[in-house]
């Protein structure tokens, strides 16, 4: 997948193209689905293209009512890679792009950089200054400029009557329910940085564990112990596919010693007591809940209980 970060890199010669839009926080099942009409359409030769942005547009536009995201700027670009389209166009959102009236983003992006002859949004797409611009409006400068709008219908869960969206993943995950939020995602839930020194008591403790700088990409769900994965990208931008180890990840902030300041996400890699990863770009995904984050009365007390979760994070763990 190629990846654009400004209308000026796309190729007098790249379209015609398809173009879906969003922000694909997650790119949950709801923005596969999109994407995945989106290569049937462009079937008959035309190239399939997300355009997104590089932060929440209300990071800059509302900050005070923007929510956390559910990946960073790498971890998108990764997943949009692995949805087989052909590009991303990668929008820095800026007060700019924000000034931009719809007119003038169909015409500079969808136009004449991209070549679009159909373009694919959901139901509550806004664009253009102040949100001014919708799917009406896109039909309508569509017809006058030349391509075709089709708005797709959203992904609802059966059961739970609910539109599958980043807000109620979002929810899930701060309830630490993060084997419910992999279904909507349609993969383990994850976060991705940096492995750096932490205080070194999980290997005085006989359970050493890689810990991930305060500086990563991701939700992080609910404090708590959780069964999953560590994957060493092994390349410096993580793009690379690396080796997978089955981990017992914590969250939270350790409090039987009461002396971390900023929530960690560490994890403990099943029988590998001298695995050097500092340094190394990794992603941790998150499969299953073991329990909640508790302090107990000694380190004896700790130590039994992280004997019995890694035995139940075995049991969790194909």
């Amino acid at each position: 997948m190629i990846v654009f970060r400004d209308p000026a890199d796309v190729p007098a010669d790249f379209g015609p193209s398809v173009v879906a839009i969003g922000k694909f926080d997650g790119v949950h099942a709801g923005h596969r689905v999109l994407l995945e009409r989106a290569r049937v359409d462009a079937a008959a030769g035309a190239k399939v293209v997300a355009v997104t942005f590089d932060r929440n547009p209300l990071a800059l536009l509302r900050p005070e009512l923007c929510p956390a995201s559910l990946i960073g700027a790498t971890q998108k670009i990764q997943l949009l890679a692995e949805t087989g389209i052909d590009a991303t166009l990668l929008l820095r959102f800026d007060e700019a792009l924000a000034s931009l009236t719809p007119r003038e983003f169909v015409e500079r992006i969808l136009v004449a950089a991209l070549g679009a002859r159909t373009v694919l949004v959901g139901g509550d797409f806004r664009f253009g200054r102040g949100g001014s611009g919708n799917p009406d409006v896109l039909r309508e400068l569509g017809d006058e400029l030349g391509f075709r709008v089709d708005v797709v219908d959203d992904v609802r869960s059966i059961d739970a009557d609910r539109r599958v969206s980043s807000t109620w993943i979002r929810e899930l995950l701060g309830e630490g329910d993060v084997a419910t939020a992999g279904k909507l995602l349609g993969r383990a839930h994850s976060v991705w940085g940096e492995v750096v020194h932490g205080l070194r008591r999980g290997r005085e403790l006989g359970f050493p564990t890689a810990n991930l700088s305060t500086e990563l990409e991701g939700f992080i769900p609910a404090d708590g112990v959780y069964a999953g994965w560590l994957i060493d990208e092994g390349s410096s931008d993580g793009l690379r596919p690396g080796i997978r180890y089955p981990a017992a990840i914590s969250v939270g902030t350790n409090p039987t010693f009461d002396d971390v300041e900023q929530r960690q996400v560490e994890a403990y890699v099943l029988d590998e007591t001298d695995l050097d990863l500092y340094g190394h770009r990794v992603e941790v995904q998150f499969v299953a809940r073991v329990r909640g984050m508790v302090a107990f009365e000694g380190v004896d007390a700790l130590v039994g209980q992280m004997e019995r979760d890694v035995a139940q994070v075995r049991s969790l763990l194909p």
